[in-house]
């Protein structure tokens, strides 16, 4: 009995791990910035490769599918080729595929070059975090979990900034190789200093069906909320076909991974019920979270016209104060207060914030929403630690590994989901609102008749012909029409998902509290 529990105990110490730590680490921000540092660039991309719209939406759709397939199958990969190997195999991927985009001269070859870096992306998050929660002894779970956090909240914020500095300074190229350094270390140090997972087993036989429905069934979904909304949805055969080959191959897959032996993505670990409530929660967190930070740049730089690099900057306060409160949390608050409470806190938080963009007015500027965004990255702090520490508890080695790919995938498709969520609720309240307004605006309306009677009169007389003014001052009212109908949908949604997001805390008060456990899993193991 004592031999069996021994070998798990033997932790990294000092220099050793926090070098581990930080190649980990280092390498899922990595990943992080490159899934958000194109989006301020494809203006750029566009001029230089004679894209459309839609066409360069792909250069972000390929990384996305490219992700999205890998990630679950990140555990499998790992115990067949074994840690070390898997992951610094996909950092080299990954920093290969960004030198080939920062080289690419056509659009379809950037964007096979970005699904490829999207496969080795993938398996770099989700190895990532296994590594750093098998670095930390159970009871310190908590701390594996924030320091995870940390580049969660680090690299989708800089990675705007980043590409907005590195285009306008040199050109749309340098987003892709200035990665390529920054790899090649981060592949020595993976060999150097990433272990193996202890007592992993190589699969006797691949899980090739198992695979092929996963890779059918995700990336078709993904290929769906990606491009729905450009092709209204189910008026579209071409996304019809999409959706109904995604419900098969997920279907196939579930069936699949339940009945064979050794499947490629162990779903049988839902039978854990903090597990499966806990990746349920991922998937709505991920839903609303990431749906709000899609639209907070189009309601900044549309209704309050901020600049992207302005909007950018912004996000870096947020950012900050969500790490260094997750610092706060994991070695103070988890110590005062159970998982379950400190979750609904962070709940209470995040709505609160939502709540209060809710009354964003034309003169909010940055002071306006300063303190509600160091609110919410306070809040996002206070509700992930436990959240995914509660899920993970109990679980080590492959179990753990397989644990966090599948929450990465709902914390991603849960992204997916909940922007084209958002993209609809915008368009049908936009409609709604515009409808409202316009119904105050006629001729017989005092006040709409001074207005277009004050703007008609500036334009006559700056030179204008009567005819020229009064067209230029209905469509200067037209103008702030549709800006002010703008402004009143990003608050109808930011009021909608805050008062939404509340129906979580019953989810949350169903997860059983295992902070003990740990402890007594931990003390046991040291025996």
């Amino acid at each position: 009995m004592e031999a069996t529990f021994q070998k798990p105990t033997q932790y990294l110490t000092g220099s050793a791990k926090w070098i581990l730590i930080g190649t980990a680490l280092s390498c899922a921000v990595l990943e992080l910035i490159d899934s958000t540092v194109v989006n301020v660039s494809l203006r750029e991309m566009m001029g230089s490769l004679g894209a459309t719209t839609l066409e360069i939406a792909w250069v972000i759709s390929a990384y996305a599918i490219g992700n999205v397939i890998t990630v679950p199958l990140s555990a499998m990969l790992s115990d067949l080729f074994g840690r070390k190997v898997y992951f610094t195999a996909s950092v080299v991927l990954f920093t290969f595929a960004s030198l080939m985009c920062g080289l690419s001269t056509s659009l379809w070859t950037l964007v096979l070059w970005r699904f490829i870096q999207g496969l080795g992306g993938g398996g770099l998050l989700s190895t990532a975090q296994s590594i750093i929660a098998d670095a930390f002894p159970p009871k310190e779970l908590a701390t594996a979990t924030a320091i995870f956090g940390i580049g969660l909240m680090i690299g989708p914020a800089i990675g705007p900034i980043m590409g907005g500095f590195i285009t306008d300074n040199f050109s749309w190229h340098w987003i892709f190789f200035i990665n390529v350094p920054i790899g090649t270390v981060a592949a020595f140090l993976s060999w150097s200093v990433v272990p193996n997972l202890n007592a992993a087993v190589k699969p006797k036989k691949m899980d090739w069906w198992g695979i092929l429905f996963l890779i059918v069934g995700l990336s078709s979904l993904q290929y769906f909320f990606e491009e729905g909304a450009d092709k209204y949805w189910f008026e579209s055969s071409e996304i019809t076909f999409f959706f109904v080959l995604a419900v098969i191959g997920l279907i196939a897959f579930v069936w699949r991974e339940l009945t064979v032996e050794e499947p490629a993505v162990n779903i049988k670990l839902y039978k854990n019920f903090n597990l499966a409530i806990g990746h349920l929660l991922n998937l709505i967190l991920g839903m609303m979270i990431l749906g709000v930070i899609f639209i907070f740049p189009l309601f900044t730089q549309v209704s309050l016209s901020w600049t992207a690099t302005q909007q950018g900057t912004f996000l870096i306060s947020s950012a900050v104060a969500s790490a260094l409160a997750m610092s706060f949390v994991s070695k103070i608050v988890l110590k005062k207060l159970n998982y379950n409470i400190t979750s609904i806190i962070g709940v209470l938080m995040f709505s609160a914030f939502l709540i209060l963009l809710s009354f964003s007015s034309p003169d909010s500027s940055e002071r306006t929403f300063f303190w509600p965004f160091i609110l919410n990255g306070v809040g996002k702090a206070f509700l992930m630690i436990p959240i995914m520490s509660m899920a993970l508890s109990g679980l080590r080695g492959k179990d753990l590994a397989q644990a966090t790919g599948l929450s990465n995938i709902m914390r991603q498709l849960g992204s997916a989901i909940g922007i084209a969520l958002m993209g609809i609720y915008l368009n049908h309240e936009s409609a709604f609102v515009r409808s409202n307004m316009i119904g105050n605006i006629s001729n017989y309306n005092a006040m709409v008749s001074d207005r277009l009677a004050a703007y008609s009169q500036n334009f006559l007389s700056a030179g204008y012909s009567t005819d020229d003014a009064n067209r230029v001052a209905c469509q200067l009212l037209e103008n702030g029409l549709t800006k002010q109908q703008q402004l009143v949908c990003y608050d109808n949604a930011y009021m909608v998902v805050g008062l939404l997001f509340l129906i979580t805390i019953p989810l949350i008060l169903l997860i059983k509290n295992k902070k003990n456990n740990s402890n007594e899993t931990a003390k046991v193991s040291a025996e």
